[in-house]
């Protein structure tokens, strides 16, 4: 391109012009440039390939990080072992390291598995890849289009009786239950059980979204499309003007973004727009951190603990005077204020409750095998014989 500043330069290359990578960027930069084109070598390529699917995607090498699932493709520019890694392990994703390629220098041709693309003694630019998917039952590797192909499929008329009667109100329980097994199995540290309960979820939300393309409301594309819009926006500190130094200022700009997308003038509505399907334990802690960013909040946990001796007070009153509806809406204060005072603390209350759950379980568990173990019936026991079992069981664990 320097050359062309002074004089007129002609630049051949072996192929068609508009294959070629080093084409593109002389024809991005340069005005003026007059194009004679070349035969093309994808042509000759994909002649010798010999391929069924007439969907093929090419591209060079040097663009293969930019290849999305397709049903066939073709990656040329091939010209050494660090180009045949990038596109081994891009076709390995998309087609599975086993699946049949075409691997083609020159003239010549030979049938390989992908794992072999970096394994060859010689790479030039006449080197590239032919590779096709094999029909949908038998692919070694799914994308989401995919699951959303094989959920319309389970749908359509002679498919899955069950599939084709569900609504998004018949399922929408399942979203969460997958949720919770995703939890749980995080909470194991399970590599296979969270790839297997991530799968479940993106299961539930093919349906969802197929669902509502046959009602003609949206398909599976608006909602991703929608989703990354709405990531690219919140996150204006990395694509756009904002600034954010560290964690903290980076959750500011999401919630200034995340309240000017939803159009929220006022901390009541952010407050209000909690969802009340929510387990609500969790649901009072969001609650209570969406409205303390008004400034209206406790200076801190001790401050926060001390609504709690109040409202247990009133509960006390409430349960003496035998009124139950002053209790019920007492015991919900005294809940309340607990979570208020355990999220200033930076404590996680529903993860807290569940631990203790947990704990209370396993001390049970432990007391009840003590009285067993001791020929008695927990049933049987007087309450300070019950506190002495309790006390013991504590022990056990605290020695361990």
């Amino acid at each position: 391109m320097d050359a062309a500043k002074g004089h007129s330069v002609c630049y051949c290359v072996d192929g068609a012009v508009s294959e070629d990578t080093a084409c593109k960027i002389i024809l991005k930069k340069q005005k003026g440039v007059a194009v004679c084109e070349g035969v093309s070598r994808i042509s000759h390529i994909k002649n010798l390939a010999n391929l069924s699917c007439g969907q093929i995607t090419s591209l060079s090498a040097y663009e293969v990080r930019s290849l999305k699932s397709c049903r066939a493709a073709v990656v040329y520019d091939i010209d050494d072992f660090y180009a045949a890694t990038e596109v081994k392990l891009v076709l390995s994703d998309l087609f599975g390291e086993e699946r049949e390629c075409i691997f083609i220098k020159g003239n010549t041709k030979k049938v390989m598995p992908v794992y072999e693309i970096d394994r060859q003694k010689e790479y030039d630019l006449t080197c590239a890849v032919a590779i096709e998917e094999d029909e949908f039952l038998k692919k070694d590797r799914y994308d989401f289009a995919d699951l959303v192909h094989l959920v319309e499929l389970l749908r359509a008329p002679g498919g899955c009786p069950w599939d084709r009667v569900q609504t998004c109100e018949s399922i929408k329980s399942n979203v969460v239950e997958e949720a919770y097994e995703l939890e749980d199995a995080i909470e194991r540290k399970d590599d296979d059980g969270i790839l297997e309960e991530t799968g479940d979820i993106l299961l539930q939300a093919a349906f969802h979204s197929v669902l509502k393309q046959e009602e003609g409301v949206f398909n599976a594309n608006d909602a991703i499309t929608g989703n990354v819009k709405k990531l690219i926006f919140r996150h204006s500190h990395i694509f756009g003007k904002d600034k954010a130094a560290n964690e903290t200022e980076a959750l500011g700009v999401w919630d200034k973004n995340k309240l000017k997308e939803k159009h929220m003038t006022t901390f009541g509505e952010s407050v209000a727009a909690v969802p009340n399907k929510m387990p609500a334990c969790m649901r009072a802690q969001k609650v209570g951190k969406r409205a303390g960013k008004s400034g209206m909040d406790f200076l801190s946990p001790v401050s926060a603990s001390e609504k709690i001796w109040e409202e247990v007070k009133e509960l006390v009153a409430a349960m003496q005077a035998e009124d139950n509806a002053a209790v019920f809406d007492e015991a919900g204060d005294v809940l309340f204020a607990a979570v208020n005072t355990c999220r200033l603390a930076g404590v996680d209350c529903e993860e807290a409750l569940r631990s203790a759950t947990d704990k209370f379980v396993k001390r049970f568990v432990e007391c009840e095998r003590l009285i067993i173990a001791d020929g008695k019936n927990i049933t049987d026991l007087d309450g300070l014989t019950l506190d002495y079992y309790w006390v013991k069981a504590k022990d056990a664990f605290k020695k361990n």
